[in-house]
């Protein structure tokens, strides 16, 4: 029988106490490890800070991870940058944005290396005009003007570019953050060869829609698009000429046969973001021509890889769809009529292409012991602004090595290990559903590490950070222990080697 004096002595550790002289205080009241400026780096790019967690806001969060970013460009700027492009050009992380704020906060740094590095870095991250846009109003808001440097750097981007593909980023990101080429032009004045006729052409357009000169095929159907008011006519000019959805008048936007016809040249991207709005206008229907051609497109897994889509924004795609409205929408709590019935085979091909995209990983052929924190906090933290919690974020993880590794049992920790109901085969859907039921509590991050402890197996922990915090529960001196940021379809593959070592 054990004494109460033994059980207070040489009891587990409770998170409010301190099992480790280097442990901090987190924003719950636990005591985990820190991570340095670069690990929080690679965490702020791939996850970002745009939504609160449970125990700080968007803003606090931010500065937190901006003072960090600020604190690698003192320390090695070209480690920074390089790190930032690393990111970026790899499709580690879901969104852009994160990757565009820390150029921007280099651009004003007081280390003129810092600065020439962030400014030379800019055409590699920001590849299309929506991101230069994003770059340049980030970078204003932040108190950078239009000084030499950036005045260079972005008619540098325009230079780059051959004219066919400036021309489709002229038609196709027309203006963004109160950007528009024309007002970015007359700013930067990008200069082109005297004998470079089509450039000077396609530039004077973008400034003042001058038609003169040989102007590329894409701008002259955009052309004629914008002055019809026949639906049937835009849609035949948009097929022919295989012009996005965005260099069509608004007007026609409600028409359910000009969607139809720009289908077939619809990137992923575009066609993730606008699924809602497809099938609310009656383009995608229940077993329809349209539904099966645009399923086959989200689970061609070459096309997914080509077009770098991230199993992130997949996995945000289908949360977005199946709740049926405009993430705007649900945060404002109305009903804003541009609701829409979700189609089971729309759902179904993205829940496919999520799996899909983690199917060249080799398993490990290991016992996994998957624990995932259930506490409260996880399930009321939503990533990215989106439908989608970190406690669904993990169960779709979770569900991915279960599919990769038979051997798996899966557990969920807050005050104490429960077994979790999910087994291989399980719908996204699903998953959430199960989870919901869960009786969250408070947690006890010293629970997975105890398992460790106890079992005498010396089994290898790996900690994977949903938000862009500095905390983690794995020990940074441990050669047993890992820390994982978000997942891409690299992730698996890293977990298993380092499994394997």
């Amino acid at each position: 029988m054990t004494t109460a004096l033994a059980q207070l002595y040489a009891g587990p550790t409770p998170q409010i106490e301190r099992a480790d002289a280097r442990q901090v205080r987190n924003n719950a009241g636990g005591f985990v490890f820190t991570i340095d400026c670069w690990a929080r780096l690679d965490r702020f790019l791939v996850l970002g800070t745009e939504a609160s967690t449970y125990y700080q806001s968007a803003r606090e969060l931010t500065r937190e991870n901006a003072s960090s970013v600020i604190a690698c460009y003192s320390a090695d700027p070209e480690r920074t940058v390089s790190r930032i492009v690393e990111v970026s050009l790899a499709g580690s992380a879901p969104r852009v944005s994160p990757a565009i704020f820390a150029l921007a906060l280099g651009t004003l740094s007081e280390n003129e290396d810092a600065r020439r590095l962030a400014f030379g870095a800019v055409s590699k991250v920001c590849r299309t005009a929506s991101h230069l846009f994003e770059f340049i109003a980030t970078a204003s808001h932040l108190g950078k003007g239009w000084g030499r440097g950036m005045k260079r750097c972005v008619a540098d981007w325009y230079r780059e570019k051959s004219v066919e593909k400036l021309a489709y980023q002229a038609v196709k990101y027309r203006s963004r953050n109160d950007m528009t080429h024309g007002r970015v032009l007359r700013t930067t004045h990008p200069r082109p060869a005297d004998d470079d006729v089509a450039r000077r052409a396609l530039y004077r357009w973008m400034l003042d829609g001058s038609t003169d000169g040989p102007l590329p095929e894409i701008i002259q159907a955009h052309e004629r698009a914008m002055a019809s008011t026949d639906p049937s006519e835009i849609a035949a000019i948009a097929s022919s000429a295989n012009l996005p959805w965005e260099a069509l008048p608004t007007h026609a936007l409600v028409e359910p046969a000009v969607w139809q016809a720009a289908l077939p040249s619809m990137g992923l991207t575009a066609l993730l973001r606008n699924l809602g709005r497809l099938t609310r206008l009656g383009v995608l229907k229940p077993l329809s021509r349209e539904t099966a051609m645009v399923a086959t497109q989200i689970a061609d897994v070459g096309r997914l890889s080509r077009e770098r889509i991230h199993p992130f924004a997949l996995l945000l795609a289908l949360s977005a769809y199946e709740a049926g409205e405009p993430i705007a929408a649900a945060r404002r709590g109305v009903q804003d009529g541009n609701r829409w019935e979700p189609i089971p085979e729309i759902a179904k091909a993205l829940d496919e292409a999520f799996y899909a995209s983690f199917r060249s990983v080799e398993p490990t052929g290991r016992r996994h012991l998957l624990a995932l924190d259930v506490s409260g906090s996880m399930r009321s933290n939503k990533l990215m602004n989106s439908h989608l919690s970190a406690a669904q974020a993990a169960a779709a993880m979770t569900m991915m090595t279960i599919a990769l590794e038979p051997r798996s049992h899966v557990m969920g920790f807050s005050e104490t290990f429960v077994k979790l109901p999910l087994l291989a085969g399980m719908r996204l859907d699903e998953v959430a559903r199960k989870i919901a039921g869960l009786p969250f509590a408070s947690t006890d991050c010293s629970l997975p590490k105890r398992y460790r402890k106890t079992t005498g197996i010396n089994a290898k922990l790996i900690v994977v950070g949903m938000t862009a915090t500095n905390f983690s529960i794995a020990d940074p001196r441990d050669r047993g222990m890992m820390d994982v940021v978000g997942f891409d379809s690299s992730a698996p593959a890293l977990m298993a080697d380092f499994l394997r070592s």
